[in-house]
C-alpha cells in the first residue's frame, strides 16, 4: 500500500483529517529554551499575519541540546524545525526552505524541507500541555481526561514535570504529558488534533515517545 493510501485509511479510522510534519534543518543560534512565542512570531513574519489564527498549524518546539545557561544549541544536520500542518498547506510551509528566521535578534538559516506522514505509536509525549485555568497537577489531569474523552481516546495518562512558557510577557503554566497504551486510531487523533491551547507556540504537540523518525 502506498503512503497516500495508508494516510487515507488511517485518517478514516481516526475520524480527524490527517496532518503532516514539515521539517527543516536549521543552522544558527543558540536560542532560548523558552522560544515558542519568538518562533511563532518569526514564522508569522515569514508566512504572513493570517497564521495568527490559523487552525491548520501547530509548531513543535525546536530540537537541540539544552545548555545550563537556559539556551538551546541547534544541531545543523537535524530537522530542528517542525511544523504540523493540514495537507493543503504543505506547499505554503515548504516555502520557508532556503530562507531565514529571526528569533529575537538571532538569525537562523532554514534548509531544505522534508515531509513526514504521521504514524501511530503506543506512547506519545508532549513537552508541555497548557489548559487555561488549570495550574495544579490533579485538576489539570481531570481537564485533560475530559479532552481525551471528547476525542474518544482511551489512554493511561502520565503527568510529568511542571513547566512554564512566556507569551507576550505572561507566564503560562503547563505540564509535560505522556500518553500510554494508545490504539492506532486514538494515537493518530492525538497527533492530528493536539491537546490544550497555544499549539502554534509549541504546546500540546505530541510525538512518539523515543523521538521523531
Amino acid at each position: 500500500m502506498t503512503d497516500a493510501r495508508q494516510t487515507e485509511s488511517t485518517s478514516e479510522r481516526s475520524g480527524i483529517a490527517p496532518r503532516f510534519d514539515v521539517a527543516f534543518p536549521v543552522a544558527g543560534g543558540p536560542v532560548p529554551l523558552d522560544h515558542g512565542y519568538a518562533l511563532f512570531s518569526a514564522l508569522t513574519r515569514a508566512l504572513g499575519d493570517e497564521v495568527h489564527g490559523a487552525t491548520w498549524l501547530a509548531v513543535h518546539p525546536l530540537s537541540g541540546a539544552p545548555r545550563s545557561n537556559g539556551m538551546l544549541a541547534l544541531r545543523p544536520r537535524n530537522c530542528a524545525l517542525r511544523l504540523r500542518v493540514d495537507g493543503e498547506h504543505i506547499g505554503r510551509c515548504v516555502s520557508l526552505a532556503a530562507g531565514t528566521l529571526n528569533l529575537g535578534g538571532t538569525e537562523l538559516l532554514v534548509g531544505t524541507s522534508r515531509v513526514f506522514t504521521l504514524r501511530p505509536a503506543r506512547a506519545l509525549v508532549a513537552r508541555i500541555v497548557t489548559i487555561k485555568g488549570f495550574l495544579e497537577a490533579e485538576p489539570f489531569r481531570e481537564a485533560l481526561r475530559r479532552q481525551l474523552d471528547a476525542l474518544s481516546i482511551g489512554s493511561r495518562v502520565e503527568i510529568g514535570r511542571r513547566r512554564t512558557v512566556r507569551v507576550s510577557g505572561d507566564v503560562i503554566v503547563g505540564f509535560q504529558v505522556t500518553l500510554h497504551d494508545l490504539d492506532d486510531p486514538g494515537s493518530l487523533r492525538v497527533q492530528y488534533a493536539g491537546l490544550g491551547g497555544r499549539q502554534r507556540m509549541g504546546c500540546g504537540v505530541f510525538t512518539p515517545l523515543g523521538g521523531h523518525p
